[in-house]
Order: C-alpha cells, then sequence, then structure tokens
C-alpha cells in the first residue's frame, strides 16, 4: 500500500494550485499582452483559450495525478512504461525555471528595501542595470558574483528550503495559506491606490477600451493561449505533482474551474492596477500611454519605481507593497515549482523527502548563483525564452497528444474524473484537448521554429538583441535539448521504489 502524503484540506490544495498559477507573470506579463492585443476585446481570445486549454489541460493533469497517484514521471509511467520520460521532461523544466525564477524574486525583496528611501534615484533604468546589476558589457561574461543580489538570493533559498522540508501539510499548504491572502489583500490596497491617481481612468480607458478589429489577426489569438498556457502552471510537472496528494475521492472539475478562474481574476486585478498606475504616468508626464507601456523586467524594476518617485503622498510604503506583492507570488511559485521535481527524485529513487530537497533544491540554488553574476541578466533572458517556448509550450503540445492521440486514454480520464467529481465532462473537453488544443499550439510552435530555426524574424535582431550566435546556441538551444536529452537518460534509470509498477485499473 501506498502511504503517499495529502493535503489537510480542499482549501489547502485549491490556494497551493492558485498560488502556482499565480507568479510573476501575472502582474507583468498579462496588462501588456492584453493592451497589445485588442484591450477589452482581448478577454474574448483569452476566455476562449482558457475555457479550450487552460482549464480541460488542468482537468487531465489533475485527474492523471489524482488517478496515478505520483510525481509527473511516476504518473506516466503508470499510464504507460515509456511515456516516463514526459514527466522527466517536465520535472527538467521545472529545475531550470526555478534556477533563474529565484533571483527575480531576490530582486523584488532588494527593491522592497529600495523603495523606503527610493535609493534608486531619478534615474530607474540606469540604477538597475548600472548600480544594482552592475551588468557585464558582453553577453556570455560572468564577471564576478553582485552582492546586493546573491544576499537576498540566499534569503528566497532559505525560505523554501524551510517550506519544502515541512511537507505538504506542515510546509505547503500552511505556506499557502498565508501568502496567498496576503497577496490578494496587499494587491487590492495596490489596486485601490492606483485607481485613485489623477490620470488612472485615461490608463483603464486604454485598457479595456475594445478594438475589435484586432480579433482577425491569428497573432492574437495565439497570444491568447501563450497567455494562458504559461500564467496556469500547465505542462511542466507541478499540478500532476499537486494532485497526487489529493484525496481518492476529489472533486477534480470543480478544483480545476476554482484554480483557472482564480488565476484569471488576479491577472485581471493585476490588469487595473497597472494600467492605473501607468495613466498616472503618462498624465503626470505628459507622455502618450503607448510610451509608458512595458511588459517584464522593465515594467516590475523601471518603468514602477520611476511612477512611485512621482506618486503624490507614500511613496516608500506604496513602492514596498508592490514589490512585496511580487515577492509574494513569486515565493508561492517557486515553491510549486521546486515540489515538481522533489516529488519526482522521491519516487524515483525511493529516498526521504529531506534528501531529496537537499539534493533537487540544493542544486538548484547553487546553479542560481550564475544569474547572480553581473552577465546573469543575459542568461536568464535566453534561458527563460528558450526553456518556456521549447519547454513548456512544446512539452504541453506532446503531452495532449500523447495522452489523447497515441496512448488514448481520454475517455479513461474523462470517466475518472466524471466518478469523483460534480460537473460531469462531456464532449466540450474531448473536442478542446483532442482538436482544438494540438491545432492552435501546433501552429503556435510551427511559428516559433521558423523564426528560430529558419531565422524569419519580425525585426533585423529578432529575440536576440544583440547576442552572439554562439551565446544563443549553448545558454538557449543548448539548455532547451539538454532538458529533453537528460529526462530521456533519467527514464531509463531503474526505479528504487517498490510501488512504481503498481498495476492501476484504466476503467
Amino acid at each position: 500500500m501506498e502511504n503517499r502524503s495529502q493535503w489537510g484540506t480542499r482549501a489547502g490544495f485549491i490556494l497551493a494550485a492558485v498560488g502556482s498559477a499565480i507568479g510573476l507573470g501575472n502582474i507583468w506579463r498579462f496588462p501588456a499582452v492584453a493592451y497589445e492585443n485588442g484591450g477589452g476585446a482581448f478577454l474574448i481570445p483569452y476566455l476562449f483559450a482558457l475555457m479550450t486549454a487552460g482549464i480541460p489541460i488542468l482537468i487531465m493533469e489533475f485527474t492523471l495525478g489524482q488517478k496515478y497517484r505520483g510525481s509527473a514521471p511516476l504518473t506516466f509511467r503508470r499510464l504507460n512504461k515509456k511515456a516516463e520520460f514526459i514527466g522527466w521532461w517536465g520535472a527538467l523544466v521545472a529545475f531550470v525555471i526555478s534556477t533563474y525564477y529565484s533571483v527575480i524574486i531576490a530582486w523584488a525583496i532588494s527593491y522592497a528595501f529600495f523603495s523606503i528611501n527610493l535609493s534608486w534615484g531619478s534615474e530607474t533604468e540606469g540604477f538597475l542595470f548600472g548600480e544594482y546589476l552592475n551588468i557585464a558589457e558582453t553577453p556570455g561574461q560572468l564577471g564576478g558574483l553582485v552582492p546586493g543580489v546573491v544576499i537576498p538570493l540566499i534569503a528566497v533559498w532559505t525560505l523554501v528550503f524551510i517550506i519544502l522540508f515541512g511537507g505538504i501539510r506542515k510546509g505547503i499548504e500552511i505556506a499557502n495559506r498565508i501568502c496567498i491572502p496576503l497577496l490578494v489583500i496587499v494587491f487590492l490596497i495596490i489596486v485601490v491606490r492606483a485607481v485613485t491617481l489623477p490620470g488612472a481612468m485615461q490608463g483603464l480607458d486604454a485598457f479595456f477600451s475594445p478594438d475589435f478589429e484586432a480579433m482577425k489577426s491569428p497573432d492574437v489569438w495565439i497570444a491568447a493561449y501563450g497567455q494562458i498556457f504559461f500564467s496556469l502552471s500547465i505542462a511542466f510537472a507541478i499540478m500532476i505533482a499537486y494532485s497526487s496528494y489529493l484525496p481518492k475521492k476529489s472533486d477534480i472539475t470543480n478544483n480545476a474551474f476554482i484554480v483557472g478562474f482564480g488565476n484569471s481574476g488576479f491577472e485581471l486585478l493585476a490588469g487595473i492596477g497597472v494600467f492605473g498606475i501607468l495613466g498616472f504616468m503618462a498624465f503626470s508626464s505628459g507622455l502618450d500611454l503607448n510610451e509608458v507601456v512595458a511588459g517584464g523586467v522593465g515594467l516590475a524594476f523601471v518603468v514602477f519605481p520611476a511612477i512611485i518617485n512621482e506618486l503624490p503622498a507614500l511613496n516608500g510604503f506604496f513602492g514596498a507593497l508592490f514589490f512585496v506583492s511580487l515577492t509574494l507570488a513569486g515565493i508561492t511559485s517557486l515553491i510549486s515549482i521546486s515540489e515538481a521535481y522533489v516529488s519526482s527524485i522521491v519516487d524515483k529513487f525511493n529516498i526521504s523527502r529531506t534528501r531529496a530537497v537537499i539534493i533537487g533544491v540544493g542544486l538548484s540554488a547553487i546553479v542560481s548563483l550564475l544569474y547572480a553574476t553581473r552577465g546573469g541578466l543575459f542568461f536568464l533572458d535566453n534561458v527563460d525564452y528558450f526553456i518556456n517556448q521549447f519547454g513548456v509550450a512544446m512539452l504541453g503540445l506532446v503531452e495532449v497528444i500523447l495522452v489523447v492521440w497515441i496512448l488514448r486514454k481520454s475517455n479513461m480520464l474523462k470517466n475518472h474524473a466524471n466518478s469523483v467529481s460534480d460537473i460531469r465532462l462531456g464532449a466540450w473537453w474531448t473536442i478542446s484537448l483532442a482538436i482544438v488544443t494540438p491545432i492552435v499550439m501546433g501552429y503556435m510552435m510551427y511559428g516559433l521554429f521558423k523564426m528560430n530555426l529558419l531565422r524569419e524574424f519580425a525585426t533585423d535582431t529578432g529575440n536576440y538583441e544583440s547576442y552572439s550566435n554562439a551565446f544563443i546556441n549553448y545558454s538557449g538551444w543548448g539548455v532547451a535539448i539538454a532538458v529533453l536529452v537528460l529526462g530521456i537518460v533519467l527514464a531509463s534509470l531503474k526505479w528504487k521504489s517498490p510501488d512504481s509498477l503498481t498495476d492501476y485499473n484504466d476503467e
């Protein structure tokens, strides 16, 4: 008999899953993507993508984890012995992401302290790249560790170690019960402050004003699927691991809807807060809103500090709240990302959770020092691009095709989910997984390979700015391919866990 840990309550699982989905991308990626792809009209393809890809895949992964009761490698092995490498591919993608995600959280911690005295000064871009990151001149150079990044990075990993050592109930569940409500409260304060600023309505009008003409472009729909895919923590071992700790009688479908809409609700809230603040910046600087809209690192660590400088009152307090919200969102996601490979190590090698955390998280913490060097931002930028596009997105496409078309397990999974759920799955779920998702994701991957392999960029420099081909190959393609190869190697190793081949009835 298995003696697998379980969540203490259903709410604990939902908060943990929502905490995994809500991350840095919700705050700094969604608002810019929505604005650039039709504004308010973007919500149409966004919700369509949520209902035809996000929630269907979430249901599939919840069902796989809950039925086969294992980490991603063990779950796919129990599904079919030859499919184990898919689970390792996902777990290793999670490992790579954890190595640089932790560093961005460390930046957020630093900036929470910088907010108190507005230490970044008036030249926020120069401060980030010059004084704080002390960035190297050439991509590929290391240039030594940056103490201002290393110190908060140690704090991040110490917290993750403590939480994961605590296990599912006493570690991850408790952490999410504290962090998620706190994150929502903090961000609500930010939103209320944002929408009451001068010019905020101009920003919100730009964010919500629908451009229905944009809906005619396939790129807008692809952007919606991409946003859903990257924001829900699907297709890289996390949700399978989390759902493996569910009791055998759990309402899978309801849980998936709650997590999916909870994540999207926070993204919408983030959009309101971000565009209220950007509207204020445009108003106070006399610039057009197009000139202040940004996403990613630039939005969080360049644009926002500049905005905080201009706030009429309580600058430091408001700034600290914003970067605390980034830290909370990042920590809950990093915990789940780390759990994906920790649970894989425990299952495969039949070792204690403590040893698995020390090995897995310890190695990730060591590798993360690469991104804490003066050249770290260049590595982070390149690795993030390739591991997301050719790790997460490609893995999601392969996973769906494997389960639905090659192994033909969709009916079995649907029957299992229906047997424990209030909301019964029908043709909507089957069509979404079998037809809609493969077509859209296949088209997305075709575009990515065409751009990256044939180098047919929309601009002269493509996605790589001034990066050399050698740097792109070893820190981009090299990492993406190494993850796949190492996944196959790990899958070929002998299982140490005595119940790894337990026969699971597919009926």
